[in-house]
């Protein structure tokens, strides 16, 4: 009896140590870490479709789209995978520059920048298996910075999956292989940190943006999402000092590919354009052309004879959709135009007198640009200024053949406080009330039509400064 009892009290005791103890034993059991991506199946998979670029070049400039290094933008936005001004003097022997790439097709066609082969004499593309071939440059594009290589293989070579940008989410997780800094296949990982960045000198790519570790080497190689597919090309990064400083860009992968369909089925590029200057719809001129939202891109003018001009587009017009597809920004506009083959025809959803217009054009091919030419958003007679305290004056008949237009109004003097691109010597065109052009036809009518606004409200204004053509919102700065 006494045995068991003491049995008992053993079993207690060691239940009320358990019990006491448990949260302290919990505490220093590891709990397991839920929702951190395993990379490890895709580096396996699509490892071996990433290349490393050796280049070599009898002479070598510096390779950013022909900026110099006192340009201001060349640390700013320094292009990886090309050595310094010193180590270009430094070695004359081996490869001169490195890169990365990716193999798209089984028989061996590579997609890298344009930037990696600029000026080669040989490039030599390095698989994962340690075999190294010669390639042949078949064609490159600097505006968009993109390259197609090619190597003869005798054998099947694994290929990319290629994905769909659009798709693509800030905040989801993405990978880069490449060849950062000589190492090569090596796997950083990172999050979509914005898309659609515009770049310095470059309105045709709108990058994706991320905190994936990139370093010089990484160029042209590819930018993983988490399925495995293709959604960019890294191409540049933010540097001060030549390394990683939380900053990559990629080139989304569907610009990218329609620049290589093109190399590959003609050997160039064209790019589509409609003739057209435009500019951003910000909320004031949203409002004054009747917009609920600020969205579209805002015709400044139309080139004569052009194809815009030809499908009656007209300067003031809000072109809202380009075959259905929404123009959330200016930007888009030149992106979405260039990508279209000259000769074919599109739609375009216009906003004009408070109303949507459909029109027909035909895409024209562009020699440079595209024929979309971003403006800036803008703009001192009679002797008594205006209620806005513009000193308006007539233009006369020569003035006007000379300027090639019908109507117009110059301003000679501001006298008031104006906030907005406005400034002496400006040609206003037209007033633009409840989203309605009216044509400034003397300075006596438009001193009328200004009068007749509400002076604290922001007032939208066609302009003529120079040869270029805006529209400039403008507001009274109350004393």
């Amino acid at each position: 009896m006494l045995l068991s009892l003491r049995r008992g009290v053993f079993v207690l005791c060691c239940a009320l140590f358990m019990l006491l103890t448990a949260p302290m034993l919990r505490a220093q059991v590891p709990m397991p870490v839920i929702g951190l991506p395993d990379f490890t199946a895709l580096y396996e998979k699509q490892g071996p479709t990433v290349v490393s670029i050796d280049v070599r070049q009898k002479t070598r400039g510096y390779p950013m789209m022909g900026m110099s290094e006192d340009d201001p933008f060349y640390e700013f936005f320094k292009r990886f995978g090309m050595p310094s001004p010193q180590q270009r003097r430094s070695e004359p022997e081996g490869p001169q520059a490195t890169g990365s790439g990716f193999i798209i097709s089984t028989d061996g066609y590579v997609v890298t920048n344009a930037h990696v082969i600029d000026s080669a004499d040989d490039v030599k593309v390095k698989l994962t298996d340690k075999s190294e071939y010669t390639a042949q440059i078949i064609g490159f594009d600097k505006r968009t910075d993109v390259a197609l290589l090619k190597i003869e293989v005798n054998h099947p070579l694994p290929t990319v999956v290629i994905g769909d940008p659009e798709k693509l989410k800030v905040g989801e997780w993405v990978v880069a292989i490449g060849k950062p800094l000589g190492l090569e296949n090596t796997m950083t990982a990172g999050i979509v940190s914005a898309k659609g960045r515009d770049l310095p000198q470059e309105n045709l790519v709108p990058f994706i943006q991320t905190d994936t570790a990139i370093n010089p080497g990484n160029s042209g190689g590819p930018l993983f999402n988490l399925k495995g597919e293709v959604v960019g090309i890294n191409s540049m990064i933010y540097t001060r000092t030549g390394g990683y400083m939380g900053l990559s860009f990629a080139i989304p992968i569907d610009v990218a590919m329609n620049t290589i369909n093109q190399i590959k089925a003609s050997g160039k590029v064209t790019r589509g354009r409609i003739g057209v200057i435009i500019q951003e719809v910000g909320k004031d001129v949203a409002e004054a052309f009747g917009l609920k939202s600020s969205t579209g891109a805002l015709v400044n003018s139309v080139e004569k004879d052009g194809p815009a001009d030809k499908a009656g587009v007209k300067a003031g017009d809000i072109i809202l959709k380009v075959d259905g597809r929404e123009v959330r920004n200016s930007s888009e506009l030149p992106r979405i135009i260039t990508m279209l083959k000259p000769g074919s025809k599109t739609e375009l959803t216009l906003w004009r007198d408070s109303a949507t217009k459909n029109v027909s054009v035909t895409i024209a091919e562009a020699e440079d640009g595209g024929g979309l030419t971003m403006g800036k958003q803008g703009g001192k007679g009679n002797a008594k200024p205006t209620p806005m305290g513009l000193v308006l004056s007539d233009l006369t008949v020569a003035q006007k053949k000379q300027l090639d237009i019908k109507n117009g109004v110059i301003v000679e003097d501001i006298r008031g406080q104006i906030r907005g691109d406005l400034q002496a010597g400006d040609v206003i065109i037209a007033v633009i009330q409840r989203g309605t052009m009216i044509e400034a036809k003397s300075a006596a009518q438009l001193n009328g039509v200004l009068g007749k606004l509400d002076k604290k409200a922001p007032v939208t204004l066609q302009i003529l400064r120079g040869d270029k053509y805006f529209f400039a919102t403008i507001r009274v700065i109350e004393e």
